[in-house]
């Protein structure tokens, strides 16, 4: 899988003087922290545009149902796209990358708006919805290979938790981005090509703030910077791979990244088999109107950004940058969390909603710190590839599992049977995460 050379890394410079390295890192740091926060966002920008413009196309005479096959494009196109491209990112400019798709991605939206025939069936809109999934699946191997980069060990689970907010803040942006661009130009397309325009406008921000690697601006390894060494760290985890070098050697062979990787597949079904039913759930079994079970839905999410955070500082201050722990502690409060919020009897809301805020506060720190763990486990030019494993286990497993097999468990056996398989999901989560326990520390990069 060749990269092409406008995408290769960029090149190592001549150490600056001693005295600069220290102010020059941790300008540069912030830097590029910034440019992948912002980059990352303008991802969400374009993402679930089609999301929002489905209630304007069911007035057009498409059926929800033909609505839904146009939308799984995207998560199946995603799912593939973070794995694949993740191999091509790790022999990539990230700066390049992370810009690159971010402008493809928005082109495609424009398109959809701008030409009426996108939105003229369901095949071409599930082909452009396919396009548009695999240029967002550019956007997390590109920040990954940054941070691996630039973030020792022992501080990427703050930095990754911090980061990992920026999906938040791009997903609560496009509603009023769709709202503003409908108010501006008077027509429904908007919110596809408006979005897509302010995304252009992000991905050219990304580009002047980010740096592929600290010795691309003649700075020292972050190794070196920090005076901290992993155990299996070397100076040739700083030489660029081959593609079958990175396959062969360090995710095909790795039995812990297979470890997560299903872990991730359970820890994703019971993200989205909460959040993608709670509205159906709230309203059916506990007697929720419309409005009370969107608010639930709402904070829900929200309650994520803080758990997170959290989950992150765990992982890094009380485990010295040990993942497997703080996954395991926060599943087995999900696990208590989602009992409550199956048994707790209709006509308790207060109840219903901080057991899923609960669960929203809990279930995005183990998604977060998958993916971290993924990176640590594999050297730096193997980070895109890596975290593209579990990204692949995660959506082509446990988020299409939780859209398409939640229902039909629970219309054959009720919600009983929808949360015995949430529940055998945190457990199968927190036993293949139980099997990195031990050699986390020895195998960490």
């Amino acid at each position: 899988m060749p990269s092409l050379k406008i995408l290769q890394p960029a090149a190592h410079q001549p150490l600056i003087a001693a005295e600069n390295i220290d102010p020059e890192y941790k300008k540069q740091r912030l830097r590029v922290f910034l440019g992948i926060f912002i980059g990352y966002a303008g991802y969400y920008l374009v993402r679930k545009n089609f999301s929002l413009a489905m209630p304007d196309l069911v007035e057009r005479g498409y059926t929800k149902a033909e609505l839904g096959i146009a939308l799984s494009g995207v998560s199946i196109a995603y799912g593939l796209s973070k794995f694949l491209m993740g191999n091509v990112s790790d022999r990539s400019n990230s700066r390049i990358f992370l810009s690159l798709g971010l402008v493809l991605s928005a082109v495609t939206m424009i398109c959809m708006g701008v030409f009426p025939f996108a939105t003229g069936s369901i095949a071409i809109m599930f082909s452009l919805l396919m396009v548009n999934g695999w240029f967002q699946g550019m956007g997390w191997p590109a920040c990954g290979r940054v941070m691996v980069h630039w973030f020792s060990v022992r501080e990427r689970g703050v930095k990754m938790s911090i980061w990992n907010v920026a999906h938040n803040v791009g997903g609560g942006l496009i509603g009023p981005l769709a709202i503003l661009g409908v108010a501006l130009f008077s027509d429904w397309q908007s919110k596809f090509y408006f979005p897509g325009i302010i995304a252009l406008v992000v991905a050219a921000i990304a580009y002047v703030l980010v740096r592929d690697t600290p010795q691309s601006c003649g700075l020292p390894t972050i190794e070196t910077y920090k005076k901290e060494f992993s155990p299996q760290y070397n100076e040739s985890h700083e030489k660029e791979m081959s593609a079958r070098q990175i396959f062969m050697d360090y995710v095909l062979v790795n039995k812990m990244l297979w470890f997560i990787a299903l872990a991730n597949v359970f820890v994703y079904l019971v993200r989205y088999g909460v959040l993608d039913w709670a509205p159906t759930y709230l309203q059916e079994a506990k007697g929720f109107s419309i409005k009370e079970a969107g608010w639930a839905y709402f904070a829900y999410e929200y309650a994520g950004i803080p758990g997170t955070l959290l989950c992150g500082w765990i992982s890094d201050k009380l485990f010295n940058g040990r993942r497997a722990p703080a996954t395991i502690i926060y599943m087995l409060l999900v696990l208590l969390a989602l009992w409550v919020y199956w048994t707790n009897p209709p006509g308790q809301p207060l109840v219903d909603n901080i057991a899923l805020i609960a669960i929203g506060f809990l279930i995005y720190g183990p998604v977060m710190l998958i993916g971290v763990q993924a990176l640590d486990l594999v050297p730096k030019k193997a980070a895109g590839t890596a975290a593209g494993l579990t990204g692949l286990f995660g959506y082509l497993g446990g988020a299409l599992f939780a859209n398409i097999a939640m229902g039909y468990v629970v219309d054959h056996w009720g919600w009983d049977g929808g949360f015995m398989v949430l529940f055998a999901s945190c457990i199968l989560t927190i036993l293949f995460t139980a099997l990195t326990w031990k050699k986390e520390k020895t195998k960490t990069f």
